[in-house]
């Protein structure tokens, strides 16, 4: 609303100076930015009656939770996303809405025990059909399913996972295994608890002490 004053204002101080000025090109000038002020102000939404906005605001009263924890599975026609919601079928259906694109989708769950839920998956591996996506409730969780558009097996459910994995396999697959090795146990080292580490390390120096005695390095 605030945006639309200030484009009206800007507006009506056109029109003024259009009132006063004589010479033809600052006449066009002017009259060029009257036509695209007009059209920005066509353009801007309705205000929402007071009450529209007072009601969606009550409706996702509480504060939101962004889901992280789910798991999936799929058929050679959909990818099958589940989503644990303790008493999400007690809830009217209007309230869990999911909002499909061929590459994403949004989940939003309204008002369930005083709290939203919301879960987006963007970049997903394979395009996917808008029209045959749809959601299932059950007791105590959401069923996504997603239609693939090719009836082929996905072998993760986004671009980035399998990216991700790209990479990781990049880094043990080179063409010396013994740097492959060097930094699958980097991977492992890090990851590692204390008792890990330390058995890497006791691995490592015995086989630099039987190097150095000519003796062939030990496998770690």
């Amino acid at each position: 609303i605030l945006f639309l004053n200030q484009l009206q204002k800007d507006l009506e101080e056109v029109k003024e100076l259009l009132t006063k000025a004589t010479r033809k090109r600052l006449r066009d000038v002017l009259m060029t930015e009257k036509h695209k002020l007009e059209l920005e102000i066509n353009n801007q939404p309705p205000p929402k009656p007071k009450d529209v906005a007072e009601e969606e605001k009550s409706s996702l009263g509480g504060y939101t939770v962004k889901i992280n924890n789910y798991g999936w599975d799929q058929s050679d026609k959909f990818i099958k996303i589940y989503i644990s919601l303790n008493g999400v079928q007690k809830l009217p259906a209007e309230n869990v809405m999911v909002n499909f694109t061929e590459r994403s989708f949004d989940l939003l769950v309204k008002n369930l025990n005083g709290k939203n839920y919301t879960m987006t998956f963007n970049n997903l591996l394979k395009p996917i059909s808008v029209e045959g996506s749809s959601k299932k409730i059950k007791t105590d969780t959401v069923l996504v399913m997603c239609r693939k558009k090719r009836e082929e097996k996905w072998e993760c459910l986004t671009q980035v996972e399998k990216e991700s994995k790209e990479k990781e396999k990049a880094a043990y697959d080179t063409s010396d295994p013994s740097e492959g090795l060097m930094n699958l146990l980097k991977k492992i080292y890090a990851e590692g608890d204390d008792e890990m580490k330390r058995t890497i390390n006791k691995a490592w120096v015995e086989s630099r002490e039987k190097q150095c005695k000519g003796e062939t390095p030990m496998d770690i």
